[in-house]
């Protein structure tokens, strides 16, 4: 597994979130809240962007993002517009970073503790990625929830890694 491999997943679950937010009807469904959900589409957006710039850009990166974690679960009526732009500036940070870093760096330990303890660089952008993923579905759940619209975004498309070339004469998949 490489570094830029890791982005491209990232990638395309940020693409798929940001899908997901421009299909609700209106930016206060963004942030409704039905009982028993603690966290409605905008804070985990928020929450997506500012998890990725810090342990990527920052941590690994050495960039000068400072999260403000509690404000990611905190702040409510962030305009769509804005959200779409830190999932972006998220993606551009994850894939300049991840793009630079030198060989070997995936199978040494990650620079900095995670939940106090050390873990491997690789398998912990993995675990961002997995993590992404997971709240990417969570904001689709909350979107079919508020809206009552069951369509989805076509999330985690095989079609949409860097490597995705079609078959001669079709085939299955």
């Amino acid at each position: 597994m490489t570094a830029t491999a890791i982005a491209a997943v990232i990638g395309r679950e940020l693409r798929a979130l940001e899908r997901e937010l421009g299909k609700y009807r209106t930016e206060e469904e963004v942030w409704i809240l039905p009982p028993g959900i603690p966290n409605s589409g905008g804070t985990l957006a928020l929450h997506a962007a500012g998890n990725l710039r810090h342990f990527i850009g920052a941590v690994l990166g050495g960039d000068a993002y400072v999260r403000d974690r509690d404000a990611e679960f905190s702040l409510r009526g962030v305009p769509r517009a804005e959200l779409v732009a830190r999932l972006r500036a998220a993606a551009g940070i994850v894939d300049s970073t991840l793009g630079r870093i030198e060989p070997g760096v995936l199978d040494r330990a990650y620079p900095s503790p995670v939940a106090n303890r050390r873990v491997n660089t690789g398998e912990f952008m993995l675990h961002l990625a997995s993590h992404l993923a997971y709240h990417v579905g969570q904001v689709d759940f909350h979107r079919r929830m508020v809206t009552g619209d069951a369509s989805g975004v076509g999330a985690v498309s095989p079609l949409e890694l860097p490597s995705a070339q079609p078959i001669e004469g079709g085939g299955a998949g």
